[in-house]
């Protein structure tokens, strides 16, 4: 019963995608079109993520930590500043991740759809709570 619960709460969240690597980044979308969650984007290059993190309506963000050779921080500050829960997304695990956003979710790549899934729902619930 409950697994149906995490199913719908993620049914129609809209989940801003930023990642340069254009199979990561299909694959991504499967997964999260499997949840039920309109995806935006996605963004593979800095310029663009900031654009969309500024003008998008989305309730949440995955973040590739390094996009095409640079730095996500200034689009996870852009987020952090409309107040939407973000994770990051790296193949280097939270021990990567700059301060002031140590404490925030890290899916580390590759993932399963489970291991997105319960990070995702971790930081919907995070801000929400």
């Amino acid at each position: 019963m409950s697994a149906d619960l995490n199913d719908e709460l993620l049914n129609g969240v809209r989940v801003l995608v930023v990642e340069d690597e254009a199979a990561i980044s299909m694959l991504l979308e499967d997964m999260l079109l499997d949840f039920g969650c309109t995806v935006v984007g996605p963004a593979a290059r800095l310029s663009t993520a900031l654009e969309m993190a500024a003008r998008e309506v989305f309730d949440v963000a995955i973040l590739d930590v390094n996009v095409a050779g640079e730095p996500i921080y200034p689009v996870a500050e852009a987020i952090v500043a409309r107040d939407r829960p973000l994770v990051f997304s790296t193949g280097y695990g939270g021990a990567g991740i700059r301060e002031p956003f140590r404490d925030r979710p890290v899916v580390q790549k590759p993932f399963s759809q489970a291991d997105l899934k319960r990070t995702l729902l971790g930081a919907i619930r995070k801000v929400e709570g």
